[in-house]
């Protein structure tokens, strides 16, 4: 009998995975992605050349000079071979603060005004002057064929550059090189004046080699009414989804036709952000979706053009993604929505505690480690005021809401654990819409 039974359940489970629809459930697996930065990026492409080591990160922190500049300027342009070889000259009245080679460069630039390079007009170049944004972009934008003065007053330089794609390093008024290699990689993103995009023509004109290949752009945008928010290589606002929490496979069928999935085989990301921080989950049907802080990234179907943010709060469940969260929103079938902090970690609240004050101490506070994030943004169904701090007896501050002190659980190890709901019955999950903060002492 015992050996009737094993050979009906092999029987049950070979048809289960022989016959459609009956198959065991597999689940989404998350690993890591291919995610590069703009250095590395600039430095293989070719654009930037760095010192005698290299782009590394000693030549990242130095300060751009203009020389530097229109140096990479003529490079995009595939003109620095002929300006390194002139031999005209007349020359800017400060070119001798550079060696020989770059005099040429200066005598080069002075005849040749249309390549954007001036000088202030009393013919001197300050060539180991600092570099605005401004400066740079405005540089920037003639090579992608739009001229100063006529397509842009200079004053609107960084707008305009907004509108083309092209705004992470905007407000910056002395550049470093890490800023150089941010805007460099932007602009091969743009729009160029007669519709093609930058990367194509330097890839056509032998600048970038031709088996480069331009990953998918993760950028960040400032908007009037949510802050940084995170958005594709077309502008368009990435989302998060709180059901994902429970379950990353959460959107299925029409879900996922007003939700399209960020998906790519490389992901270009801005210097300032860090690249641990992307994920790529493999969902069940083998669909690959990029995630960012353990949160999969969507864009939203109504969002017809760059900048719209149509899809910020829909159901109480999707919200922009943002860098910069203090908190965010989980929700499950059980326990409905929840605070977790940034990566989707759960966040409780204990019962003996009083408003602004926390009885955990000792023992506790390795079973219950105190939440401490304090300044970010907070989804916007839910009021920020609502949120504040403590200060713990030892100096440290912990973050609270509504008044009472936050939490996480030990033994919540991953993204959508809820392990620590009703543990002793004096530790709970946070209902933004129910919860008003644990009782004053009578």
């Amino acid at each position: 009998m015992k050996k009737m039974g094993k050979l009906l359940l092999a029987v049950t489970l070979s048809a289960m995975l022989l016959v459609p629809g009956l198959a065991m459930a597999e689940e989404a697996t998350v690993g890591k992605g291919d995610v590069k930065t703009e250095a590395p990026t600039a430095a293989e492409f070719g654009l930037l050349k760095g010192d005698r080591n290299g782009v590394d990160a000693e030549y990242l922190a130095k300060s751009t000079t203009r020389m530097q500049a229109a140096i990479i300027s003529l490079r995009l342009q595939g003109k620095l071979d002929e300006a390194s070889a002139y031999t005209g000259k007349k020359n800017f009245d400060d070119a001798n603060q550079v060696g020989a080679n770059n005099q040429a460069i200066l005598a080069y630039l002075n005849s040749n005004p249309q390549y954007g390079w001036k000088g202030d007009g009393a013919n001197h170049f300050s060539p180991l002057a600092p570099v605005s944004s401004q400066q740079l972009y405005k540089v920037l934008l003639e090579v992608l064929g739009y001229k100063s003065d006529k397509d842009f007053a200079y004053e609107d330089t960084e707008s305009f550059a907004a509108d083309k794609g092209m705004n992470q390093i905007s407000g910056v008024s002395a550049l470093i090189n890490n800023h150089v290699s941010t805007a460099l990689v932007e602009s091969l993103y743009g729009s160029m004046s007669d519709g093609q995009k930058l990367f194509d023509k330097l890839q056509k004109d032998g600048i970038i080699p031709a088996s480069a290949k331009l990953p998918e752009r993760i950028g960040m945008r400032t908007d009037a009414k949510l802050g940084t928010v995170l958005v594709d290589g077309k502008g368009r606002t990435l989302y998060y989804f709180s059901k994902d929490a429970q379950n990353l496979d959460a959107c299925q069928g029409p879900c996922l036709a007003n939700w399209p999935i960020l998906s790519a085989d490389q992901l270009q990301i801005p210097a300032s952000m860090n690249p641990e921080d992307f994920t790529v989950v493999t969902h069940a049907g083998g669909a690959k979706q990029w995630m960012y802080k353990g949160w999969p990234l969507y864009t939203f179907a109504k969002d017809k053009k760059a900048g719209d943010t149509l899809g910020e709060g829909v159901m109480g469940v999707w919200f922009a993604a943002k860098p910069d969260y203090r908190v965010m929103l989980g929700s499950n079938a059980e326990l409905g929505p929840y605070l977790t902090d940034d990566q989707g970690r759960t966040l409780y609240y204990f019962t003996k505690d009083k408003p602004q004050m926390s009885a955990c101490e000792g023992e506790c506070l390795a079973i219950w480690p105190v939440y401490m994030t304090i300044e970010g943004s907070v989804p916007s169904t839910l009021n920020k005021d609502d949120f504040g701090a403590i200060t713990r007896p030892d100096g440290t501050k912990q973050a609270t809401y509504k008044g009472s002190p936050l939490y996480y659980f030990a033994k919540d190890v991953k993204h959508g654990d809820t392990l620590g709901q009703k543990v002793k019955d004096v530790w709970f999950v946070i209902d933004p819409s129910k919860f008003n903060g644990v009782p004053a002492a009578k």
